[in-house]
């Protein structure tokens, strides 16, 4: 039979090296819902996508991805600005960056930032700045 395929992923998330399958750890496709905001560089560079970190709890800030809209929204907020993308290359990705390790689904305190829709019109503008 031989030895059972093994993500790389299992290596990024948790602290276990990865040998098997972890129960927990979301296949490497799965989609996840990530905070993040448009970013439009100007003067003909393509717009571009940049990952919200949150404060760690002690440390730098980290990546974090959650696996429903629904978790997102109720640790950051129904104004947060996200993005949803596959869980594997978004933490390849933040690997390749040296950030931190990929928190999934972490619980944020009542005192994390969240997004309001005043925030998201001055940060965006309204929809009279865009017609």
């Amino acid at each position: 039979m031989g030895d059972q395929p093994v993500s790389r992923l299992l290596a990024l998330i948790g602290d276990a090296p990865a040998q098997s399958a972890q129960q927990g750890v979301p296949p490497y496709h799965t989609p996840v819902f990530v905070p993040a905001h448009p970013r439009y560089p100007g003067g003909g560079a393509a717009p571009c996508v940049d990952y919200e970190l949150l404060a760690g709890s002690s440390g730098p800030p980290v990546p974090v991805a959650f696996t429903s809209l629904r978790g997102l929204v109720e640790a950051l907020g129904p104004a947060q600005p996200w993005v949803a993308v596959p869980l594997g290359p978004f933490t390849e990705a933040m690997r390749q960056a040296k950030l931190p390790k990929v928190r999934l689904d972490p619980a944020v305190g009542a005192g994390g930032r969240r997004w309001r829709v005043e925030d998201l019109e001055r940060a965006y503008g309204g929809e009279e700045t865009r017609a």
